[in-house]
This record gives structure tokens, C-alpha cells and sequence, in this order.
């Protein structure tokens, strides 16, 4: 005899399940390789800019999280392993904080943590919004050296996955 689930973790399952399906899967299927980056100005944290058309010719994953997302919390030192293990290879990462997050908790985590690859925030949630309207934490795009987004992870990725993806995609001219 199993022991039936507690309401209040049946109706969290349900929920995160239904907004997975409204808003992850649907971008997950029309996200294949003919869907170009979209153009977007990132304010780094430092003052300077970053255009999308500056990423061609590496292999970017365009991270979107929050400081108060528990699981992009977890996931960020995963983040920046791959991002150290394949830098030198042609691969760029970017953290986009969401515009709900405080500035000076972004810029906080990001000295604390000492993250080595660049960190915008998007003030305005016009960034957020280009990129598939993006409402849950953490999602992120991998995008080729061409431009075109290879694939959309909602939610913390399979970095064993993602590392093999990002061997063939490193390895393509």
C-alpha cells in the first residue's frame, strides 16, 4: 500500500506540470535549428553592451535566471564549469538576470560567485520577451556559431548532454 500524496504537493506538481506544457514544451518544439537568434542589446554589468550579432562564430548558451530562482542557483556552478571547460574552444555563455531581480542582487551574486562569463540584466524584460517570451527560471538557449538556436532547455539542463552537444557543435566549422 503506497501512501497517497499530500494535497499541497499534488497541486504544486500540477501546476509547474501545466505551466511546462504552456510554456516549455510548445517553445521546445518550435525551437529547432532554422530559428536565428533574435537581435538583442544586453547591458552587461560592467556598463558595456553586447549584441546578439556579436556571438557569431562561437557557441553561446544565452542563460536566463534570477537570484531568487532556487534551481538557478544549483545550477549555476554547473554553468560555470562548462563555461570554463570549453572557453578556449569558441564557447561564450551569458547570464541574463530577469528584470523583476535586483540589480544589486545580481551584481552581488555575480562577485561572490565570481563568475567568469559575461551577466546582463534586462531591466525592461524586452530580452526576455525576443527570446520566447521567457517566464520561467532558469530557461536557456544554446546557439550555434551561425546564429540559430540549436536548442531551448527549460529548467536545469543535462550538462552530460549539453557537453556532448557542445563537442559537435564546437567541432562544426
Amino acid at each position: 500500500m503506497t501512501a497517497p500524496l499530500q494535497p499541497d504537493r499534488r497541486r504544486f506538481v500540477s501546476t509547474t506540470a501545466w505551466a511546462g506544457l504552456s510554456l516549455g514544451l510548445g517553445g521546445l518544439a518550435a525551437c529547432g535549428s532554422s530559428d536565428q537568434a533574435p537581435a538583442s542589446r544586453f547591458v552587461l554589468l560592467d556598463g558595456s553592451t553586447l549584441e546578439t550579432a556579436q556571438l557569431k562564430g562561437k557557441v553561446t548558451l544565452v542563460n536566463f535566471w534570477a537570484t531568487t530562482c532556487v534551481t538557478c542557483v544549483k545550477e549555476m556552478p554547473n554553468i560555470v564549469a562548462t563555461y570554463n571547460k570549453f572557453k578556449d574552444r569558441g564557447f561564450d555563455t551569458v547570464a541574463v538576470a530577469m528584470s523583476y531581480d535586483p540589480p544589486q542582487w545580481v551584481n552581488n551574486f555575480a562577485q561572490t560567485r565570481q563568475l567568469p562569463f559575461k551577466v546582463a540584466i534586462d531591466n525592461t524584460g524586452d530580452i526576455a520577451k525576443a527570446w520566447g517570451d521567457v517566464k520561467l527560471t532558469p530557461t536557456s538557449y544554446l546557439v550555434d556559431k551561425q546564429g540559430q538556436i540549436v536548442k531551448r532547455f527549460v529548467g536545469e539542463p543535462e550538462f552530460e548532454a549539453l557537453h556532448q552537444l557542445l563537442e559537435k557543435l564546437l567541432a562544426q566549422a
